[in-house]
């Protein structure tokens, strides 16, 4: 009968068996390589695969399967601490608008002529979109006048 400690031993064992195989996102997967700069075909002859393998990985088309997932794990792992994600739990910046930085206004009128108002700027409207067309059945038929002869 196997002792407490073997089974603890076993345990632990799975238990980083299971934390060294854990992977990204496939979209981090991608970033990671990126910030890199390596090529899908250089991690394909690293873990001896296909580039469209890796692309799939990638795209979480497909998730990579022992023992080549360990490698790929390992290989994030190491990527993820040279390239740490960026930080998502600061707000955005706000979006500030550039100062108007056209001529000077015109100085006020004198008191003793009437001011008159601006001239409004035109503002041309949005082209309209051209309506989309519900049915595919054609159109009905105008009436065309029929020319009549004189007799």
């Amino acid at each position: 009968m196997p002792t407490e400690n073997e089974l603890f031993s076993a345990v632990d064992a799975l238990l980083e068996e299971v934390a060294q195989d854990d992977l990204p996102t496939p979209g981090e997967r991608k970033r990671l390589r990126e910030a890199a700069g390596l090529s899908q075909e250089q991690i394909a002859k690293a873990l001896k695969s296909r580039r469209e393998t890796i692309g799939n990985w990638e795209a979480g088309v497909t998730e990579p399967r022992p023992p080549k997932r360990a490698a790929y794990a390992r290989l994030l792992e190491g990527l993820a601490t040279r390239f740490p994600a960026p930080a998502t739990d600061a707000p955005p910046a706000p979006v500030v608008p550039e100062a108007f930085t056209g001529p000077a206004p015109l100085p006020a009128p004198a008191a003793e002529t009437p001011a008159s108002p601006a001239p409004a700027t035109a503002v041309r409207p949005a082209p309209a979109a051209k309506p989309v067309a519900s049915s595919r059945r054609p159109g009905a038929k105008k009436a065309v006048a029929k020319k009549t002869t004189a007799s």
